[in-house]
């Protein structure tokens, strides 16, 4: 089976992923959006409410020229492209889906990103003992395999529901509308205030698949490199806020955050940047602030 990605100058091209071959059981599907998209099934596709997403056209070739590199191979018809964005429009369906069930329940969703170790589980396990006892938080939890996460936050969370990519989806990078719809089936919505969603780790294709959550936040660890936001802007281009996290190890690195920071305003002027330790729970009340409006109010960290 082929793989499409998009590039940000609108092309798109198909190629084999190799061992990233999956199927979800239904007719395989199309998708291009941001900096990967690519083809795969999806194992629900009940969703009827149609989100409407509009999707940008392809630039023309005279706009491309700040682009690094020969891409003149990726160069495809714009009766594919048009295929392939009609195509991505059924998770944005199944997003519509998750949301209206979120909001039938007054239940906030949030959708958290990151690379591989950037420290999403622990400022999670550190969040949820925070709003023990004031607000009523669930859990989707996206990996390829194994239940380490999903076990590390039981018990701290009042649900988990568990999705394991490369168990019936086929090995998938991130998560998408109908996986989370399928998580959704698990957990008992009107029994929570919160549902925090964490993303398979992964700087690209998260961003492109919106899942249904109202809100979308990153997090960084300060020892993944400044120019994460030129390398990857989409990822940091979706988000409303970007937690730098592991801030304890600065004194033995050396990064200059506020390089990291101008990097990011010239892909997101307008993220709300957070600085944490997990570990530490320096900034927690501020990423609980921005995660629980009137938070000041409901509880703090502070001792």
């Amino acid at each position: 089976m082929g793989r499409f990605h998009r590039h940000d100058d609108g092309t798109a091209h198909s190629h084999s992923h190799g061992d990233h071959e999956h199927s979800h059981g239904h007719a395989p599907h199309t998708h291009a959006r941001g900096d990967h998209p690519h083809t795969h099934p999806h194992a629900d596709d009940d969703a009827s409410d149609v989100h409407d997403h509009p999707h940008p056209p392809t630039p023309p070739r005279e706009d491309r020229a700040e682009l690094v590199g020969d891409h003149s191979g990726y160069d495809t018809g714009l009766e594919r492209i048009d295929v392939l964005e009609r195509i991505f429009d059924e998770n944005d369906a199944a997003a519509a889906a998750n949301r209206a069930a979120f909001d039938a329940a007054g239940v906030t969703a949030v959708n958290l990103m990151s690379s591989p170790g950037a420290g999403k589980t622990t400022l999670l396990a550190a969040t949820l003992r925070a709003l023990t006892g004031s607000v009523r938080a669930g859990i989707v939890e996206g990996d390829i395999a194994t239940a380490l996460d999903a076990d590390r936050l039981r018990g701290l969370a009042a649900q988990v529901a568990l999705l394991n990519t490369g168990d019936g989806f086929g090995g998938e990078c991130h998560l998408d509308a109908p996986m989370v719809a399928r998580a959704l089936r698990d957990l008992d919505l009107e029994a929570l205030d919160l549902v925090l969603i964490e993303n398979v780790g992964n700087l690209v294709c998260p961003a492109e698949f919106d899942v249904g959550a109202h809100r979308k936040a990153m997090i960084f660890s300060v020892t993944e490199g400044v120019d994460k936001p030129l390398k990857y802007p989409v990822m940091f281009r979706v988000v409303e806020a970007v937690v730098i996290n592991k801030t304890d190890l600065l004194p033995y690195l050396d990064v200059d955050l506020a390089e990291f920071e101008a990097n990011l305003r010239t892909v997101n002027p307008d993220a709300r940047v957070i600085r944490t330790s997990a570990t530490t729970g320096e900034g927690l009340d501020a990423w609980l602030a921005w995660l629980i409006p009137g938070w000041s109010e409901v509880g703090s960290t502070d001792a």
